[in-house]
C-alpha cells in the first residue's frame, strides 16, 4: 500500500527514527470502505518523506518533558 494515498492512519506511535519514520501499532485507517485491504493491517512503518503531519492528543504529550529536552540540546549547544 501507499501511505501517501491514505487520508489518514490512526494508531499508537512505536518508534520515531533520526528521518522521521514512524512504526505505528494498532493501526486503523479513517476510511475503512475505501481501503478495505488495510483492515487486516494491525502494525505499520511509514517513511517520513511521505509524511504531512501528525497529530498528538494534548493530554497524552509530557510537555515538560519536551521542555526539558530542548533546554539540554540548547544548552549542549552552546558548548
Amino acid at each position: 500500500f501507499s501511505p501517501s494515498a491514505l487520508d489518514s492512519i490512526c494508531g499508537t506511535l512505536h518508534s520515531v527514527d533520526q528521518y522521521l519514520n514512524i512504526k505505528l501499532t494498532d493501526i486503523s485507517v479513517t476510511d475503512p470502505e475505501k481501503y478495505p485491504h488495510m483492515l487486516s493491517v494491525k502494525n505499520c512503518f511509514i517513511r517520513g518523506s511521505v509524511v504531512r503531519y501528525v497529530q498528538l492528543p494534548a493530554d497524552e504529550v509530557d510537555t515538560q518533558l519536551l521542555q526539558d529536552a530542548a533546554r539540554k540540546e540548547a544548552l549542549q549547544q552552546k558548548q
